[in-house]
């Protein structure tokens, strides 16, 4: 019974170790478990960083001769276009211009359709032309879900490196579109004598940047600066609070100007970083309110006195500008959410209802205070007026204040 007993043990325990074994090897299949139709054999290949791509190739570098084979998985729709791309520059921060790329248009009802294009600009929509570089073999097929090009390439003699890219996007009929701005890290320069790899500069250091620059601005121009508008707004009602308030206003509103210019600022260099790159009405609202506030800290240093004749004009000036700075920085900071989206993945939901909750939360505090301080105006004035009342009763009904007089 016990040997039984044992046998059983071993039996499981040798069917859970295979099952490891097996799960084990399905979640490490790369490129180099990958067998290709037609004998192709490569003598090197890469598991690519972005889009479930693959990269195989055999290089000479005496002849210049490039075999390569480039796989992208993961295209469920029918109509999508492929591409993989040299760009000879050798330039990582712009690789997109001056790129000699290989297309395959995969459509319903056939093999994809493969060519050639030469990227001139980013308004290109990968228009069919010649590339620099003598080409043969150039094919494509589809998989279930994976699309492979084929080509053989010929690079100027002795090339050991390049800066390749490659992307996917949506077709308008048989016409590639642009893809999307989230893919636009799938770039890097390859060794192509020893398959070792360096990310372009817009990779992980430019997508912190990115996220940097919309907390910034979240917390600068839109938390701080509204904040401090319900300070200035609510607590100088409450004589307690006096000059509490005023100094709690400007430290507030100081801080999210400060902030908020290293926010702008740091959108200013990932602009110049991002060569192609626009988000034109995001950046206009920055540049707006960078203006806005700067005029915000003027109106700070030539306040005019309480009793000065213009303080009514300065008050008007000054509530008008800071009321359409609250504004148009919670406009822009949802405008800047959905140029972070390419950035922060999956996150961009996160962070986006992170700060609903927090201008939810700002509104219904300003609704409350709202309703108690126009209860506390209403309950002064009721009482001034009932005092003054009182007085003008007391003179006037019982005589004191004549016969007083009198005396």
């Amino acid at each position: 019974m016990v040997g039984k007993l044992l046998v059983v043990r071993f039996v499981l325990a040798i069917s859970l170790f295979s099952s490891l074994l097996l799960t084990t090897s399905a979640q490490s299949q790369t490129c180099s478990n990958h067998t290709f139709t037609e004998n192709r054999v490569f003598r090197t290949c890469r598991d690519l960083p972005h889009l479930s791509s693959y990269l195989h190739w055999t290089y000479d570098q005496a002849s210049g001769r490039l075999d390569i084979a480039f796989r992208h998985s993961g295209i469920s729709d029918t109509d999508r276009w492929v591409s993989w791309a040299i760009n000879p520059n050798g330039d990582l921060t712009s690789s997109m211009i001056g790129a000699q790329a290989l297309v395959a248009i995969s459509q319903s009802g056939g093999a994809p359709t493969v060519y050639t294009s030469s990227i001139q600009g980013y308004s290109t929509q990968l228009a069919e032309g010649n590339i620099s570089y003598p080409h043969t073999n150039l094919t494509a097929t589809r998989q279930n879900n994976e699309i492979t090009i084929y080509a053989t390439l010929t690079l100027p003699s002795n090339t050991a490196s390049l800066v390749h890219l490659w992307n996917d996007g949506s077709l308008s009929g048989s016409t590639p579109q642009s893809h999307s701005m989230s893919n636009i890290q799938s770039k890097e320069s390859l060794d192509l004598l020893s398959g070792v790899s360096q990310a372009g500069s817009s990779g992980g250091s430019l997508r912190r940047r990115r996220n940097v620059h919309g907390i910034l601005n979240a917390m600068s121009w839109g938390t701080l600066m509204p904040l401090g508008a319900i300070i200035a707004r609510y607590l100088k009602v409450f004589k307690s609070a006096d000059p509490a308030w005023f100094y709690l206003h400007v430290t507030c509103q100081t801080s999210a100007y400060i902030v908020g210019v290293a926010g702008w600022g740091t959108g200013l260099k990932l602009g110049s970083d991002s060569a192609g790159v626009t988000y034109d009405t995001h950046r206009a609202l920055g540049i707006t309110l960078f203006c806005l506030g700067t005029l915000q800290v003027f109106a700070l240093l030539l306040r005019p006195n309480k009793d000065h004749k213009i303080r009514i004009y300065w008050n008007f000036y000054h509530y008008a500008i800071g009321y359409a700075t609250i504004i148009i920085s919670i406009i822009n900071i949802f405008k800047g959410f959905d140029a972070l989206e390419v950035s922060v993945g999956d996150r961009y939901n996160d962070w986006k209802h992170a700060y609903i909750g927090i201008i939810a939360a700002l509104g219904g505090i300003a609704v409350l205070l709202e309703a108690y301080t126009w209860f506390i105006v209403l309950k002064r004035k009721k009482s001034a007026n009932k005092t003054a009342h009182g007085i003008n009763g007391t003179n006037g009904v019982n005589g004191y204040g004549s016969s007083a007089q009198h005396v």
